[in-house]
């Protein structure tokens, strides 16, 4: 116990708490279990330790941060610990790498009902589901997903610039004014590059010629560690989904072929879909669907995406096109609060409302022409112009 106090209050301790994730003001922190899910690497445990210094740290007795990738947990359970804690006078708990941890949602639900003054804190993989396992959390815990970072993020973390969260409506109707006091401070479209080759994880802060080689760790570590903790796998299945991630790198967005692509992998046909979804709530892909009213869980997706652009830029071998990049980031920033189509008439559908095309500066409006509420996402542009609106304005919705 001691020696998980000392590392408690020392990450706590060194964590920078300068700049917050979007996240921070929209978690309910008064909750008594709140559940924090995100990808490998977008920072979910510095934002639990912020929140400790900023708020908890008062009374460093009365809180605990543990991961529950260590050693102590192999051997010592968790209820055991909590039950410990409490008696010391332990008031919060914060719980990181939830999902390393066997048996870990029937523990916890036995930590809610048996120490009801505690309040709780656990992040997981973005894989992780709250609705599976011994326990169903889901009528104690609120639920939180952590993307990782917008293009206005990457902004204000890199270069000390903070912008306003715009809505969809403002971005596609009347950004104007938001824009020009952009344009007075930044060159959106010079460091809109950066951040589509190394912008989307914030670990690029600590060296960014490391970045390529961090970013395929983070890789492995979500196939060979973090979805076998969540799912029942074994070694050959990592291995098929090593393959799928790999096929899938140098050829999205593709409309998947589910035979070719099944003996491809050499898998059946339901494995190759189970396995795209699970993919994609590990936040390596994205499935887009044609309508988003009725998915079944097991449909074939119209589309496959990398979940953002740097998983195109970094693990690619061939050259990529700069249309899979562009369309990828729109996709990735816009189903972070908004729903996501496949649309027959342009690229993407969005809230069952706007048609959007991507494209490049010079994109004309032929294939959405005739359409109501469709608008041209274009790369290259700083202001809008009618219906073309910037690309790399969808990265400040969040």
């Amino acid at each position: 116990m001691d020696k998980l106090i000392q590392y408690s209050n020392t990450r706590i301790n060194a964590v920078n708490t300068i700049f917050k994730r979007y996240l921070w003001t929209k978690v309910n922190w008064k909750n008594r279990l709140n559940i924090i899910t995100g990808a490998r690497g977008v920072g979910k445990t510095t934002m639990l330790l912020q929140y400790i210094k900023e708020n908890l740290f008062h009374t460093p007795d009365e809180v605990i941060f543990v991961n529950l990738d260590d050693l102590f947990f192999a051997r010592n359970s968790l209820v055991d610990f909590v039950d410990e804690f409490v008696k010391r006078g332990g008031k919060h708990i914060l719980i990181d790498e939830v999902h390393k941890y066997k048996n870990w949602s029937q523990e916890v639900k036995n930590i809610y009902d048996y120490f009801p003054e505690l309040k709780i804190i656990i992040t997981g993989s973005s894989a992780l589901d709250i609705y599976k396992g011994e326990a169903d959390l889901s009528r104690r815990a609120i639920l939180y997903k952590l993307n990782g970072l917008s293009f206005r993020e990457f902004i204000e973390l890199k270069y000390g610039y903070k912008f306003s969260i715009l809505p969809l409506e403002t971005i596609l109707e009347d950004s104007a004014k938001e824009v020009s006091q952009m344009l007075k401070k930044i060159k959106p479209i010079k460091l809109f590059e950066e951040y589509l080759n190394t912008g989307y994880y914030p670990f690029f802060n600590e060296g960014e010629q490391e970045y390529p080689t961090r970013l395929k760790q983070t890789v492995n570590h979500i196939l060979d560690n973090d979805l076998t903790s969540v799912e029942n796998i074994d070694y050959n299945s990592v291995y098929k989904l090593r393959k799928l991630v790999s096929i899938v790198s140098e050829i999205s967005p593709f409309k998947p072929n589910i035979s070719k692509l099944s003996m491809q992998i050499g898998v059946s046909r339901d494995t190759l879909i189970k396995y795209l979804y699970l993919l994609e709530r590990a936040d390596l892909l994205i499935l887009l669907q044609s309508d988003t009213h009725g998915i079944s869980r097991m449909n074939k997706p119209e589309k496959v995406y990398l979940n953002n652009p740097n998983l195109i830029t970094n693990l690619s071998s061939n050259p990529y096109e700069v249309g899979t990049v562009r369309e990828t980031f729109f996709c990735n920033q816009l189903r972070v609060g908004h729903s996501l189509a496949y649309s027959p008439n342009g690229d993407f559908l969005v809230d069952n409302k706007y048609t959007i095309e991507i494209g490049g500066k010079h994109k004309t409006r032929k294939q959405i022409i005739g359409l109501e509420r469709a608008y041209i996402a274009a790369d290259n542009i700083e202001y809008k112009s009618k219906h073309k609106i910037p690309l790399w304005l969808f990265g400040f919705l969040y």
